[in-house]
């Protein structure tokens, strides 16, 4: 019986050892020093934090697209919350720990790295393996280059009790207008009231756009012709104001979206990253429509605003709190929330993820978005050589890959590992 190690117990990781455990025979140890089915989406999130997809998509299991849905008695259309999305992880995890006995084991440590012969782990101990799978989730988040050394400045907004220590009464700037920085004055708002206003600066200063209440169908645009960057826009625009709402061609670009990536120049990649990827995310990653109305509310009432622009300086009066330098001109905040999305690499790697990096065990994937592998998600050594027994899936993909963050696309990832390549 063969022994895979799992290194990391969020979403890629239980789904992972599940279909590992149905669909092999072999051993599965998942290492995580947390309970399995939690991570950072879904084991910080509180009840007013929304999926953002519905509940339609999210189902773990590949071959049945309404598990979910019938797990949590709702319709296909809902949008759930977070925290419910990670009952119903534990839950998935619980009924396969049931059905596994001896095969699946938990061992409640952190990675430090890996051996010839397996999984290091940071209390001494090693997971012996002959396959490893590394599911660690997304780089740690990007910061600001005025980022202070201050209690003020919150690096992380999801760490125990640090949204619930800012006072009611104090100014909060938000570094980032994506869906982080939305669920971070969702958290602000939600429970007590809150007399000072929430800024939320961005580059571009776009906000997530919201879902309909009701998914169309998707409609996929012709990409026939399309051979590079500007005739995918064109195509795409074209298509959007021919079906009279662009939420469907989005949905139908999905599932072209690697194989358009992967055949991209460098340079249109990079053209993409500059220039398009905001916009391209406001529209991919939407709000859920509640959400959407809440966020619409805020602002009306001038409570939220969003302003395009960085922030050129963060400086610590003796008073407190912190003046920072935007485009406007010099504010003072109460608290400075960082609600950038990820880092790149190796600057934003975690520790297990450097020490591959380190050792030569893996290396930084394109553009810095991820690490680099090989076209069924081994990853690529320091030399150039592929690692055939060491598969990465999820968010980490990003870069050799295009769409690789949300729940079905993480999903067939941890089904393909129980298929044989060679």
């Amino acid at each position: 019986m063969t022994a895979v190690a799992v290194v990391g117990g969020g979403c890629a990781g239980v789904l992972a050892t599940r279909e590992l455990l149905r669909n092999t025979d072999d051993r599965v140890v998942l290492i995580e020093p947390d309970e399995p089915g939690g991570g950072l989406a879904y084991g910080a999130a509180r009840p007013w934090h929304l999926l953002n997809s519905r509940a339609g998509a999210m189902s773990a299991d590949p071959s049945d697209p309404g598990h979910f849905a019938r797990w949590a008695g709702c319709s296909p259309d809902d949008f759930l919350s977070r925290t419910e999305y990670g009952r119903y992880l534990r839950s998935v995890f619980s009924d396969i720990s049931s059905s596994a006995g001896d095969r699946l084991v938990v061992r409640r440590s952190r990675a430090s790295g890996l051996s010839a012969t397996g999984v290091l782990l940071a209390d001494g101990g090693e997971v012996r393996a002959s396959r490893v799978v590394v599911a660690t989730g997304n780089p740690a988040p990007a910061q600001p280059a005025a980022r202070p050394d201050h209690p003020d400045y919150i690096a992380d907004p999801w760490a125990k009790g640090v949204l619930e220590a800012i006072p009611s009464d104090v100014p909060v700037l938000l570094v980032g207008a994506g869906l982080t920085a939305i669920d971070v004055a969702l958290t602000l708002t939600a429970e007590r009231d809150r007399d000072a206003p929430i800024t939320a600066v961005s580059r571009r200063g776009q906000l997530p756009l919201t879902h309909t209440a009701v998914a169309a169908s998707p409609v996929g645009p012709v990409l026939d012709d399309c051979t590079t960057l500007r005739d995918v826009v064109r195509a795409v625009r074209a298509e959007a104001a021919r079906a009279g709402d662009w939420r469907a061609v989005v949905d139908g670009l999905r599932p072209y979206l690697d194989q358009l990536w992967t055949a991209f120049t460098p340079d249109e990649q990079e053209a993409f990253l500059r220039h398009l990827a905001r916009p391209w995310e406001c529209h991919r990653h939407r709000m859920a429509p509640t959400v959407g109305a809440r966020v619409a509310t805020l602002r009306e009432e001038g409570r939220l605003e969003v302003r395009a622009g960085g922030v050129r300086s963060i400086s610590a009066p003796p008073a407190g709190g912190l003046l920072v330098e935007l485009e406007a001109g010099v504010q003072w905040f109460g608290a400075v929330v960082n609600c950038a999305g990820p880092g790149r690499l190796p600057g934003a790697a975690g520790s297990f993820v450097r020490s591959l990096l380190d050792a030569g065990q893996a290396r930084v994937g394109p553009h810095g978005l991820g690490l680099d592998i090989d076209p069924y998600g081994r990853l690529v050594g320091a030399d150039g050589r592929v690692q055939r027994d060491r598969w990465l899936i999820g968010p980490l993909r990003r870069g050799a890959k295009w769409e690789t963050t949300a729940v079905p696309e993480i999903r067939a990832q941890a089904h393909n590992l129980s298929i044989p390549v060679e």
